[in-house]
């Protein structure tokens, strides 16, 4: 009796002592619910505070961190955001309330542009009334901002974790999205939450596509005609003012607004105000019978500017002056991709060059050398699809792109065409589709696709797939190590990353679920890694965050999509293809 009395303590000692290690173990990481979770996150005890209702945040007066810090102090004291699984945490009972947070910036003059400082420090002691945040820059400062909103949760009563150190700075300097307002038209409400969202995941780069074949969306004060006659109506337009809106609330919100007007593909809509300078504008894309080598697009939607017009100079000399002035981003994206053969040998002039043994490649050349160089004596750095450089039939010789001055943007062939652009010895930005096309998966835009009408014996009912299917899910976008097969110094030149949200079938009504929280997962990828200290791939850990994170996300307004029934998110691993605690 007595024996049985002591093993039966001894057990219960045991799994009392076991569900402590357990409950430390979930607690500890309760803490590090923060998206994209930080590069280090220190909180050995897992202990919490009342926030004071009247906390407070000071800072340096700053012209976008202090709108900044209006716009967290509001949100931490109004979101009230109830975990999906409550940590087990301790009230404290030495610790007094949290009064104020305190932020110091060492330089409240850095601009925001690539490759500025946005480091950062926190600290929140467990025997203060106050936190600090110190930061090298006011963009640094934004990131803790963020970081410390996340780190605060409640009902009525708000709770902050105390004895908490972090700091935090970003593996890859360059963190954005691709966003096409072309095909289909985005008001601007829609690009100002997807910039909030943005700057929420610690992302700093808003890549707008804004003008394309099918439509020319920007007014520029020089060349009114384009939006006049190339929008899809007076009601789907961006104005100077617009911009405006759009480029302050990005400096607001720690996001950099990188434009770009495509050229000399993907500008069938300028031919609505100047048809001269437009070759194969408003053709059928694809002529029956014709193999596809001979399209006169890749898809819907025809036109490329005419090199050999010099009108062409003209007109892109204002829309990119414009532009420049609208835009304060240093760099300037200037597209060069999907340029078609067909649709420059169907112009009688460039037929006329070719008969007297000229390329296409030739064409392009003269192209960028009168473009090239006008942006960059507007002070702009370069960016171009690498099309430019690496297409099959229609590239530039390097000579033509100085490396100091260009960077390339890869979108095809993963990690090889990487390689391909930062072996030459340029600065990358890695928008791979086979990883990063949010649009992909979706089926075809055609409207007489005839792999959807299959015999019905064939057992084949076509694969339903867009031309970069599957669609990418964030297990994919998460696990894609955009720096696979480089050496260290190769590294070095991949500036980062951008998922992209083309629009051929996408437009406001699906803007949030396309988007989030798809690229959540790149965000961490980019910011902290996607690996642990052991260097083991961290995705079934992160699905457990990315799902609070998602979950938090929709309280705030942003319509991410789910990724698993709530009974797995209340069931923490159970989901799982192994069991944690097995």
């Amino acid at each position: 009796m007595t024996t049985n009395l002591v093993i039966s303590s001894r057990c219960s000692l045991f799994l009392i002592l076991f569900f402590l290690l357990v409950s430390a173990s979930l607690t500890a990481t309760s803490a590090q619910w923060v998206w994209p979770k930080p590069r280090t996150l220190s909180w050995p005890i897992p202990l919490a505070t009342i926030l004071s209702p009247n906390f407070t945040i000071s800072s340096p007066y700053h012209q976008h961190l202090s709108p900044a810090v209006n716009r967290y102090r509001l949100q931490i004291l109004t979101e009230h955001h109830l975990p999906l699984v409550p940590p087990p945490v301790n009230l404290s009972n030495s610790s007094p309330p949290l009064q104020a947070l305190t932020i110091t910036v060492k330089d409240l003059a850095a601009p925001l542009q690539h490759s500025v400082d946005e480091s950062y420090a926190l600290a929140i002691p467990a025997a203060s009334s106050t936190a600090n945040l110190t930061a090298e820059t006011v963009w640094g400062a934004m990131r803790g901002l963020e970081t410390f909103s996340q780190l605060v949760w409640g009902s009525k009563s708000l709770l902050v974790p105390v004895g908490v150190d972090v700091w935090d700075s970003p593996l890859f300097e360059h963190r954005g999205i691709v966003l096409d307002t072309s095909r289909n038209y985005y008001p601007v409400d829609d690009i100002l939450r997807t910039i909030k969202a943005m700057s929420a995941n610690k992302l700093n780069v808003f890549h707008w596509h804004i003008t394309d074949s099918h439509s020319f969306p920007l007014m520029l004060p020089s060349e009114p005609a384009l939006a006049d006659k190339g929008s899809y109506g007076n009601d789907m337009l961006y104005s100077p003012a617009d911009v405006a809106t759009i480029v302050r609330f990005g400096l607001e919100h720690g996001v950099r607004v990188l434009p770009e007007i495509d050229s000399p593909a993907h500008t069938g809509s300028w031919a609505e105000a100047y048809p001269d300078i437009v070759t194969c504008a408003n053709m059928f894309w694809w002529p029956a019978e014709s193999q596809w080598a001979d399209r006169l697009a890749s898809e819907p939607g025809t036109g490329q500017l005419n090199p050999l017009n010099p009108n062409t100079y003209q007109v892109l000399k204002n829309v990119i002056g414009d532009a420049v002035a609208l835009f304060p981003e240093p760099f300037f994206h200037a597209g060069g991709d999907e340029i078609i053969p067909g649709c420059w040998k169907a112009d009688p002039a460039i037929q006329s060059f070719l008969s007297k043994n000229g390329t296409l490649s030739q064409l392009l050349e003269k192209f960028v050398n009168s473009t090239f160089p006008y942006i960059v004596s507007l002070n702009r750095t370069v960016v171009y699809w690498e099309d430019i450089l690496l297409d099959a039939n229609v590239k530039v010789d390097p000579s033509f792109l100085p490396p100091e001055h260009t960077i390339l943007q890869t979108w095809n062939n993963g990690p090889n065409n990487t390689k391909l652009i930062v072996s030459s010895g340029y600065r990358a930005i890695v928008s791979s589709s086979e990883f990063y096309y949010l649009d992909c998966g979706h089926g075809g835009f055609l409207g007489n696709d005839s792999q959807y009408d299959p015999p019905p014996t064939s057992g084949d009912s076509g694969n339903g797939g867009s031309w970069c299917g599957p669609f990418k899910t964030w297990q994919t976008i998460y696990n894609y190590d955009i720096a696979y097969g480089l050496t260290p110094e190769e590294t070095k030149l991949v500036l980062g990353g951008e998922v992209a949200l083309w629009s051929e079938q996408a437009d406001p009504t699906v803007l949030d679920v396309r988007i989030w929280p798809r690229a959540s997962a790149m965000a961490e990828t980019l910011w902290s890694g996607n690996r642990d200290e052991s260097g083991n791939k961290r995705y079934a850990e992160a699905m457990d965050r990315l799902n609070e994170w998602r979950h938090r996300m929709v309280n705030k307004g942003i319509r991410a999509e789910p990724l698993q029934p709530l009974w797995c998110i209340k069931n923490p691993g159970m989901c799982n293809t192994v069991h944690p605690f097995a």
